[in-house]
């Protein structure tokens, strides 16, 4: 077996030393010993109870750490990876992002206007070392969110990869992977901040910005209620 040590460190973003994190970790994966089915719950739970929301402050650094994220109880495709990933390596599951860029045929009116494009550039999931084997899993999109737009929920038996479908339930095309961008043992911030702005352009990053100052102005009005 291939030396993961580096996949089970805990790092600034994927800090999986964090108390919120470890103590998480141990109460979803209390009485499991086989790895598949801790990998089952973990990603299930980030799945569905971080809510996907792709306003969610992206700005700062500490807005991709993962116990900030699991406080937040939102996030977009990068940030519910890194909760994740920081799960498995709490649970001593060797985990790592991976980034690619997808063509979203069904982009929300809202979130369509805002991007201009159907392109969503670096996109992220995880990969998870299970049964000798890297897996791909992506718990981005939460299964209410699935219900309400005609989604097929990605599913995860522990074993199998786990990504978009390519169709929704009536038949759409969906989600197709137009490129690849590799793995990583921690998020690569200024890189992929780098690339939105030079591959999105100014204007839509100062949409996205104003969008999402939008929802944390709203977030924190929730939390003071």
């Amino acid at each position: 077996m291939p030396d993961m040590s580096l996949y089970l460190q805990p790092t600034y973003f994927i800090n999986a030393d964090h108390p919120d994190i470890q103590n998480l970790s141990h109460e979803l994966t209390r009485g499991v010993s086989e790895e598949g089915e801790k990998a089952k719950r973990l990603f299930y739970f980030v799945r569905d109870n971080i809510f996907y929301n792709p306003y969610s402050p992206f700005e700062e650094r500490e807005d991709y750490q993962a116990h900030v994220i699991l406080q937040r109880k939102e996030g977009y495709c990068i940030q519910k990876a890194i909760v994740l990933a920081a799960l498995a390596r709490a649970s001593g599951i060797p985990a790592r992002l991976r980034l690619a860029d997808i063509r979203n045929h069904l982009v929300p009116p809202k979130l369509a206007e805002m991007m201009d494009t159907d392109i969503f550039y670096f996109h992220g999931y995880d990969e998870l070392f299970l049964g000798g084997a890297w897996i791909k899993v992506t718990p981005t999109f939460d299964s209410r969110m699935c219900e309400r737009l005609g989604l097929i929920p990605v599913e995860f038996d522990g074993r199998r990869p786990a990504l978009f479908n390519s169709h929704t339930k009536d038949g759409r095309l969906h989600v197709e992977y137009v490129r690849q961008r590799g793995h990583f043992a921690d998020f690569p911030f200024e890189e992929v901040l780098k690339g939105f702005h030079n591959l999105y352009g100014e204007e839509m990053m100062e949409r996205w910005e104003g969008a999402s100052r939008k929802n944390q102005k709203k977030y924190v009005f929730q939390e003071q209620t």
